[in-house]
Parts: structure tokens; sequence; C-alpha cells
């Protein structure tokens, strides 16, 4: 899983949906195989990713469940995580792809 090609502690937050930059709160984190963590626009949210690398697919996604203005924008993103069938990992820059066209990349953070 991608687990093995990125370090457990990077914290990859979120840089552009589709191509188009992005300042929403959001973040993904490997902390060991087979699961995946990270914030969304309002909560925290885990999930497993199962299948070996470079494939991705996002599984039992569930969050804690706080309420806040950006709700909307939280929902697009577990749908549009769920859509993304590659990743790529390179550096500091992880990239979620699709076949239709639909993209999520990532920079690692620093000094965290």
């Amino acid at each position: 899983t991608v687990s093995g090609y990125t370090d457990t502690e990077t914290v990859w937050r979120l840089v552009e949906i589709d191509g188009i930059a992005t300042d929403q709160t959001v973040t993904i984190q490997f902390p060991e195989e087979g699961h995946f963590t990270g914030q969304a626009p309002c909560n925290r949210y885990f999930g497993a990713q199962t299948v070996p690398y470079p494939w991705f697919k996002a599984e039992t996604i569930g969050s804690t469940k706080m309420a806040c203005p950006d709700l909307a924008a939280e929902a697009a993103y577990f749908k549009a995580l769920t859509a993304m069938t590659l990743i790529e990992v390179s550096g500091d820059s992880l990239l979620l792809t699709n076949d239709a066209g639909g993209s999520l990349f990532f920079e690692a953070q620093k000094g965290i």
C-alpha cells in the first residue's frame, strides 16, 4: 500500500483540486499500512486503503461529526477522495488521480 512509499509521520496538505488551487484546510496522512487519517474542512477523518501501490481506493471513510459552515466543502472532498484510483508519491508531492481526469494534489507540510 502507499504506506510503504511515504513516511508514516508525513502530513500531506491539499493544495489543488482538479488543477485549481484551494485554501481549504485539508490534510491526509498514512500512519500505518492500510490506513489513512486526516483533517477535512470540518472534521477529522479516517479510513482504509488496502490496494497495492500505485492503485488507490479510499474505503470505509468515517469522521467526527462536528458541524461547521464548510460541511458542503467537506462532502465534496470526501466524494472526490473516494473517486480517486491512482496515487503517486514523489519527494514532497502526493498526487491522487482517476481516469475521469479528477485530481487531488497534496504537498508535504513542513515543520510539523
